[in-house]
């Protein structure tokens, strides 16, 4: 999958994913931004929050269990511009047993997006030239 982000003004950008969607994502007016989209490191609790979810439905649907309307919430905590944490609150039905909790949040923490922010993914940064 190839992603693209390409200035539109300021600090916004247009990032394409792979021709497939697209998103804007910008600062707050009070860093200098248009803020019309997303700082960057919000999606990163946003995409979070959304794999915790797709996780836990995907297992619980393999074993029949119906979770009717999941709720994940992600508190981010910043140093500066830098999220330091993610505290990750998990609302599931009340007619689970708890072997059944116990075993969504064990999986919750399996999420391709929890591997990441857990230092699983390497990240390497080069320069693309220009072709004349």
């Amino acid at each position: 999958m190839r992603i693209v982000a390409r200035r539109v003004e300021g600090y916004a950008h247009d990032v394409d994913l792979d021709g497939s969607h697209d998103l804007r994502v910008d600062e707050p007016a009070h860093l200098g931004g248009t803020d019309t989209g997303p700082r960057p490191t919000e999606l990163l609790g946003a995409s979070l929050a959304g794999c915790i979810a797709i996780t836990i439905e995907m297992y619980a649907g393999r074993k029949g269990w119906d979770l009717g309307a999941v709720e994940v919430d992600v508190e981010v905590g910043y140093e500066g511009p830098v999220p330091t944490r993610f505290e990750v609150g998990v609302k599931l039905p009340a007619e689970l047993d708890e072997e059944q909790r116990r075993r969504l949040l064990v999986v919750a923490t399996k999420c391709p997006v929890h591997k990441v922010l857990a230092g699983e993914a390497h990240v390497s940064v080069t320069e693309h030239m220009e072709a004349a």
